[in-house]
């Protein structure tokens, strides 16, 4: 019997299941840089001016960018840049980058303005925009307004990542209008892939190496079993879902996808909360006056439904997962491995996905 582990929170668990019953593993055999190829391509960063660098999604790709921004520090006899991050990821940052010389502190999310501010993040499919880049993570933190704006320009009711959509030129035109810098990271599980530096207009270009790097034609499936791969892409429902949209055109109609996401840290969206707590209705998600955080994965949930069951391994209550959600909840993956058998056959085969946030399937 197989025994495959999966990334489930800040640990991993293991699915059992029987050779006869696995088709395939999918995974990435991507080539990944070495410290040096990284530090190579930090060069061209100007770190003799002052430099505060902004984390935007705290992930072990993005900590080992950092870190070689320190070892050019260390090189150069340089000052180090002041670290800012979210209040969730404050301690982590401090316990990693314990150097006493260095200043790290909250993001304060006033903060947007200013030419010594370097954004980071680790670049990713999106359902809305196509590519989640620094562009579109300022534009949901900054850009209320206009994320209706690309709301409203969405392609019809269902995700679409890794296209080319006019919903990325709402959050270029936005981050266009400040003097700020970013550096974009494509990672997998195992490392780091690619870095690209410069303002975000010109970063977000590294999602044609995303592409070409992540894709994964397998054809269409019954049953897949789909891990996030890394910590950061499961801590709330409304960041695994993204996970979900990775991977929804290989599911066969009346399929079953079944998405493992820990959620400690809940929901992650005011769009799901308001919808679970019966403060928002569908209807509302078709032409809403207003944006609300999450409102895209929500609706993108609710219409993928319609082609396939969803079901989902997390610490979430059942009656928002299962009650309010429509999906089958389980308490662990040998429940869940026990449903697929009871309900398509001892002999269905499962596809397991096992670093979901970093692969695009087709």
């Amino acid at each position: 019997m197989p025994e495959i582990w999966l990334s489930y929170g800040p640990t991993e668990v293991v699915l059992d299941i029987k050779a006869e019953n696995l088709e395939r593993q999918i995974g990435l055999e991507t080539p990944n840089l070495s410290d040096s190829d990284i530090i190579s391509k930090l060069q061209s960063i100007d770190l003799t001016k002052p430099t505060e660098v902004v984390i935007l999604e705290y992930t072990k790709a993005v900590q080992k960018v950092i870190s070689g921004l320190l070892e050019i520090c260390n090189q150069k006899s340089l000052p180090k840049p002041r670290i800012l991050v979210d209040k969730s990821n404050l301690r982590l940052a401090k316990n990693v980058f314990s150097d006493p010389s260095m200043s790290i502190s909250e993001f304060d999310n006033s903060q947007i303005k200013g030419t010594n501010l370097m954004f980071v993040g680790e670049m990713e499919f999106d359902g809305l925009f196509g590519y989640n880049t620094v562009s579109t993570k300022l534009l949901r933190r900054f850009g209320k307004e206009q994320m209706l704006d690309a709301y409203e320009k969405k392609s019809g009711n269902l995700p679409h990542p890794g296209e080319n959509l006019p919903t990325i030129e709402v959050a270029k035109k936005f981050t266009d209008g400040f003097e700020i810098s970013s550096l974009e990271v494509i990672a997998n599980s195992s490392g780091v892939i690619d870095v690209s530096t410069g303002h975000p207009s010109y970063t977000m270009a590294l999602s044609k190496s995303l592409s070409s790097a992540m894709i994964n034609d397998i054809g269409k499936h019954r049953v897949l079993f789909i891990s996030t791969g890394k910590e950061a892409g499961n801590e709330t429902l409304d960041r695994s879902l993204s996970t979900l949209w990775n991977c929804a055109n290989v599911v066969k109609e009346e399929g079953l996808a079944i998405l493992l996401a820990e959620c400690k840290n809940g929901l992650g969206s005011e769009a799901l909360l308001q919808y679970v707590e019966g403060n928002m209705s569908l209807d509302r998600l078709q032409s809403p006056a207003k944006y609300v955080n999450g409102m895209e994965n929500l609706l993108f949930l609710t219409e993928i439904q319609k082609q396939f069951k969803i079901g989902i391994v997390s610490i979430l209550p059942h009656r928002y997962t299962k009650d309010k959600l429509a999906m089958i909840p389980f308490g662990g993956t040998k429940e869940s491995m026990e449903y697929v058998l009871k309900t398509h056959g001892g002999r269905q085969k499962s596809i397991v996905v096992l670093d979901g946030s970093h692969v695009l399937l087709r």
